[in-house]
């Protein structure tokens, strides 16, 4: 098994890291500069910074954030919220972001994936896909747009292979139902999205227990566990979690 990477996500809202349930009833969790500082040294692989509303706005991402987060970063850090053009996307970058994920911009306008790829590679392209249950549509799965709040019609396993074959480097899903539930990852969505695309994926949205990391690695085949309460809180520490996951068979270290 490829090394799985986990990947603590500030949700940014006004200046400071927020986590909600369901993409709704937020709380303060912190200052990102800190936040990111104490995820660096205490080892995560990975880092998320997702400016929440930024779309919702009308806005491009905070880039005073991206930049004073970026200082103190030493592993791959992932800005996305409110990056809607090819402009948008060089302005993160040049504030200290390694990878741009684009969500809303993309799904209204595909070209972009095309664009971004073509102009930067796609190692530094995520596509985001906001995700809710819909037995109606083949996969089970709708993809929801403008931060979790619009439905789009579209489902959500085809809208990852196109964003794959546009050039993403890697998808980002996020399961509404499970969002800061701390219930578990949304493993069928997770395993759905693996089983149509090559490019690594990145499962959020759920852990609250270290099962459930397992779980999202071992039965989702995620290439990337994501989780922002659990460790925000203080209620799993990086380095035990990794312990877990490699007594458990999958290779963190």
């Amino acid at each position: 098994m490829n090394k799985v990477l986990i990947m603590p996500c500030l949700d940014m809202k006004d200046g400071r890291v927020v986590k909600g349930v369901h993409f709704v009833n937020l709380r303060d969790a912190g200052d990102p500069v800190e936040c990111a500082r104490i995820y660096c040294q205490n080892g995560a692989d990975e880092l998320a910074f997702l400016d929440i509303t930024a779309t919702i706005d009308k806005r491009k991402t905070t880039l005073d954030a991206v930049r004073r987060v970026a200082q103190v970063t030493t592993v791959p850090f992932t800005v996305g919220g409110g990056i809607a053009s090819i402009t948008d996307a060089e302005e993160v970058l040049e504030a200290g972001a390694n990878r741009i994920s684009i969500s809303s911009a993309a799904f209204r306008n595909p070209a972009l994936i095309d664009q971004a790829a073509a102009k930067f590679g796609p190692p530094k392209l995520v596509v985001a896909i906001d995700v809710d249950r819909n037995a109606a549509l083949p996969s089970g799965y709708e993809v929801y747009i403008d931060g979790g709040n619009t439905p789009t019609g579209k489902d959500a396993i085809e809208w990852a292979r196109e964003a794959e074959t546009r050039g993403a480097g890697y998808i980002l899903p996020t399961s509404k139902a499970c969002d800061g539930a701390k219930t578990g990852y949304d493993i069928p969505l997770i395993r759905g999205i693996k089983e149509v695309v090559k490019v690594p994926v990145i499962a959020s949205g759920g852990a609250g227990a270290m099962e459930h990391f397992l779980e999202a690695a071992q039965e989702g085949k995620a290439d990337i566990l994501l989780a922002a309460s659990v460790f925000h809180f203080g209620e799993i520490n990086i380095i035990e979690l990794k312990k877990y996951l490699n007594d458990h068979g999958v290779n963190t270290i």
